[in-house]
């Protein structure tokens, strides 16, 4: 049984939390997230630290603990903190650059991609491969990479297509003579 509903967060310096009908508000330096919680999940804040309680112990309530305080632990992480995802474009002609508020990649179609950056989501290209996506929404930014990987998947011959830097793509041997 995992234990993270539990655990207590620790509010950083220049972050202040408000927790008021059941809808928490992170402010930072980054910026400003809010929440509304799960009606079975109440929060304590005491002396800079922030516990997650339940009401009733069941399976439920306990496994919506563990959900709510990865939230709020993410939400204090990142307007303290922000996250970052990098992807990287691997294959022949395939580039990606920055056009205003958008991304155009070019990955092997017919025409190029123009993919418009989502509110809050800021995006920087290095060698025309690699994409940084910066954000203080960890499930924001998460669902933006995903997406912008979506446009063409690594595929495991040559290794070609948009792929997390930390991915593996395990390689599989192409088609042999059958003499």
């Amino acid at each position: 049984m995992s234990r993270v509903g539990k655990k207590i967060i620790m509010i950083p310096e220049k972050t202040s939390v408000d927790y008021k009908d059941r809808v928490i508000v992170v402010k930072g330096e980054k910026g400003t997230l809010k929440r509304t919680l799960h009606p079975a999940v109440d929060l304590e804040i005491k002396d800079n630290t922030i516990s997650v309680t339940i009401e009733q112990e069941d399976r439920k309530n306990r496994s919506l603990q563990g959900l709510m305080r990865s939230l709020v632990a993410n939400m204090v992480d990142g307007v303290s903190k922000g996250f970052e995802r990098v992807l990287e474009i691997n294959g022949i002609g395939y580039r990606a650059e920055m056009k205003g508020k958008s991304i155009v990649l070019n990955l092997g179609y017919s025409h190029p991609i123009d993919f418009p950056l989502p509110e809050g989501i800021d995006a920087t290209v290095d060698k025309n491969n690699v994409i940084r996506l910066t954000g203080i929404d960890k499930e924001r930014v998460g669902q933006t990479a995903a997406s912008i990987r979506k446009l063409r998947k690594p595929e495991p011959y040559k290794g070609k297509g948009i792929k997390y830097a930390e991915e593996y793509i395990q390689r599989k041997a192409g088609k042999t003579g059958t003499k």
